[in-house]
């Protein structure tokens, strides 16, 4: 099993936190991470897909009473709402035993906002953490070979660790269609899958675009609201990042729509066609799944510590990607995939208005060096390396 980064702040939170809810798509590694903690603490693991374990609750008071003092970890938790009201009963219970975390690690494949009923019945219980696909510095020794494949494969550990790249395209494919075959219908019911594909298609076609609901209404045969839906539903699916705008009253025009990316750049890859390296250095794509790349990986790495947005004005004033820290720190960031990078003169004319505290460009080179005074070229690892120390 892959060292996860996020491991340490899972672990922190059960000591603290009665129960945690462990957010990601599916495949992500959620299971195998939730397993090797309940292992470590002697606590117990349920399957809700399993038959077998739901049998386990078909009298649920008494099963969670019983297990009150330990860990139980409840995977795909969505599958049984109604367990929701009574494990507030069990944490209530177990605080007035004196127990004041670890009892539950709830396991679930969507966004807070599809499992609604986490936030209703244990407000102020809970605490929420997402696990990413894997990103670059989980990957054991950084090679410019290692970077490459898990750009092209995407973080899912079943793709990346494939055998071939012919077995890692085709999970991929599975994964796509069992998405779309299980988990739409089953958030969505009244939703078209067959949609929901075009409308994921494009998107990948649109990768890091400045989002057009009404471009895509039109292409798919929808209304404005219907395209709305589908996006929103994908982006609580864990499948799409949208981001959005930077805002600060400077005097300019700005760009308020948001850009929508796919989040994990080997799906974008199985929607666009792309099988191997060389496919994806011809595509017309490639800067654009780069970027996407770039923004994945620092969405990983910041673990929900840094508010990502980009900046644009009518005038061409542009930043790719600029972080937020906690402190108010702002990093402007261009992304090239150029061998020597260099930036836009809209990067320039951006980094005057916002005065942020660092400037860089990040590349998929391995020098680090000042492109000037103000601007440095950065490679990715170095980076993400930098984010993750602030943490």
């Amino acid at each position: 099993m892959k060292d996860r980064l996020i491991a340490t702040q899972l672990t922190s939170r059960l000591e603290n936190v009665p129960a945690v809810v462990l957010l990601g798509s599916r495949q992500v590694g959620k299971t195998t991470l939730a397993r090797a903690i309940a292992e470590e603490r002697g606590g117990m693991y349920l399957d809700l897909e399993s038959p077998i374990d739901r049998a386990k609750l078909s009298d649920p008071e008494a099963y969670l009473s019983d297990c009150i003092g330990s860990l139980l970890v409840l995977d795909e938790i969505h599958r049984v709402p109604d367990l929701f009201p009574i494990l507030r009963g069990r944490i209530d219970e177990g605080r007035r035993r004196g127990i004041r975390g670890g009892m539950y690690l709830l396991l679930g494949s969507a966004s807070i906002e599809l499992l609604d009923r986490s936030a209703e019945s244990l407000a102020g219980r809970v605490s929420y953490l997402e696990l990413h696909p894997l990103c670059l510095l989980e990957m054991g020794e950084i090679t410019p070979e290692v970077t490459t494949t898990l750009w092209l494969r995407g973080g899912y550990p079943d793709s990346v660790l494939a055998t071939t790249t012919e077995s890692s395209h085709a999970w991929r494919m599975d994964f796509i269609r069992t998405y779309l075959e299980r988990e739409v219908p089953q958030f969505a019911p009244r939703r078209s899958t067959e949609q929901m594909r075009q409308l994921w298609t494009m998107l990948a076609h649109l990768q890091g675009q400045v989002l057009n609901a009404s471009m895509l209404a039109r292409s798919i045969g929808v209304d404005f609201k219907t395209i709305q839906a589908y996006v929103n539903l994908l982006e609580q699916l864990l499948l799409i990042r949208v981001v959005q705008p930077w805002h600060v009253n400077i005097g300019k025009r700005l760009t308020k729509r948001p850009k929508v990316y796919i989040r994990d750049s080997g799906l974008l890859h199985a929607l666009l066609g792309i099988r191997t390296y060389d496919e994806l250095t011809g595509h017309p794509s490639i800067g654009s799944s780069w970027e996407g790349f770039v923004v994945q990986q620092l969405s990983a790495v910041g673990r929900g510590n840094v508010e990502i947005s980009f900046y644009r004005t009518s005038a061409g004033a542009e930043v790719d990607v600029l972080l937020r820290f906690s402190d108010g720190e702002q990093w402007a960031i261009e992304v090239k995939r150029n061998s020597v990078p260099t930036p836009r003169r809209g990067f320039h004319e951006a980094i005057k208005d916002l005065t942020p505290q660092r400037s860089m460009v990040v590349y998929p080179g391995t020098q680090r060096y000042r492109i000037r005074e103000n601007i440095e070229a950065i490679p990715l690892h170095d980076l993400l390396l930098e984010v993750a120390a602030r943490f």
